[in-house]
């Protein structure tokens, strides 16, 4: 742009040149270079570099593309074995693979969602032995030999775990798309709370034994890690007291993962 400025003032100087029937990119018949043919030579120097540069730019989009194209150095896999959902599972992964990616993608568990990606959100929620984790930022080699329960293994056949009817009956979802990570979430808390686990709202801290009742400040706060977007908050807050409110001989019950 400012070589071609800079042309333009310089034929500006120049005299113009009214023979329109004259060769532009010859001098005049005096000898004297006139506008008109100072900028058809600019124009055509220009056009020529163009030209001239063009096989160079071809030539590096061409190198850029290979490497686009080149697939990435393969890792070799690793054995990893995993009981899932109740049944044992031999596999072959890829040691950067997350637990969330390996159940999605390989062992066609699409229940547990994957919202942020970033452990934020709770929506990758699942059970490992029987503690709530975000699988999202797991890799899969870590838990290795381990426990895993999704949302898929919380029912037995057509019987719901208590907690799957207890969302259902306070619509605790809206979209359902965190549903599976709510859900998964809740019994794992309530696990924790029965095993004496304090939240940031627990009065006594010092105090040992089960949490005797779960106050609705105590489930929100126990449950802050799993967002709902649609804002069903009441609806899953109700679900989950009912739950703990279920008599103690029940624990199996209510909590099974």
């Amino acid at each position: 742009m400012t070589s071609l400025l800079s042309d333009e003032r310089q034929a500006d100087a120049l005299p113009d040149d009214d023979n329109d029937n004259s060769n532009p990119l010859l001098p005049s018949p005096a000898g004297q270079l006139t506008r008109r043919a100072f900028l058809a030579e600019s124009g055509t120097t220009g056009i020529a570099g163009i030209l001239a540069s063009a096989p160079m730019a071809a030539s590096v989009a061409s190198a850029a593309q290979a490497d686009a194209n080149a697939a990435p150095p393969s890792s070799s896999s690793m054995a990893l074995a995993l009981r899932v959902n109740g049944k044992p599972h031999a596999l072959q992964v890829d040691p950067r693979t997350t637990l969330l990616d390996l159940l999605r993608e390989q062992m066609a568990l699409p229940g547990t969602k994957k919202g942020c990606d970033h452990g934020q959100c709770g929506a990758c929620t699942v059970l490992v032995n029987g503690r709530r984790i975000n699988s999202c930022l797991a890799l899969a080699l870590s838990h290795d030999g381990a426990e895993v329960t999704t949302i898929e293994g919380l029912a037995r056949g057509s019987e719901l775990h208590p907690m799957q009817a207890a969302f259902i009956k306070h619509d605790g979802f809206q979209c359902g798309y965190c549903t599976s990570g709510q859900i998964c979430s809740a019994v794992g808390m309530l696990r924790e709370a029965e095993q004496g686990a304090p939240s940031h709202v627990t009065a006594d801290v010092r105090r040992t034994g089960p949490v005797a009742q779960l106050s609705d400040a105590e489930i929100r706060e126990r449950m802050s890690g799993n967002i709902c977007r649609c804002g069903a908050y009441p609806g899953i807050v109700a679900a989950v007291r009912e739950v703990s409110l279920m008599p103690r001989a029940g624990n199996t019950r209510r909590s099974r993962a």
